[in-house]
């Protein structure tokens, strides 16, 4: 069973690519945030989407990541 690791550098496009499970976790924050994250900041870095929607991102990397190592088999 692999880690996951997604770093703030990564684009939100290669983080749903890589990790699938994490679109629920970008959905999540969405509701909260009223705008569709991964159609306005698919190709932002995840720090740059965290920046622009004013998220947290270390929470956000902490649930992206929990997402993602519970979906890797």
């Amino acid at each position: 069973m692999g880690k996951a690791k997604i770093t703030p550098g990564m684009q939100v496009l290669e983080v749903i690519r890589q990790y699938r499970s994490t679109e629920a976790v970008f959905k999540e924050y969405e509701a909260r945030v009223g705008a569709c994250i991964c159609c306005e900041a698919l190709f932002e870095t995840v720090e740059g989407a965290a920046e622009k929607y004013e998220l947290d991102l270390n929470r956000l990397l902490r649930d992206l990541n929990a997402k993602a190592e519970a979906g890797i088999s």
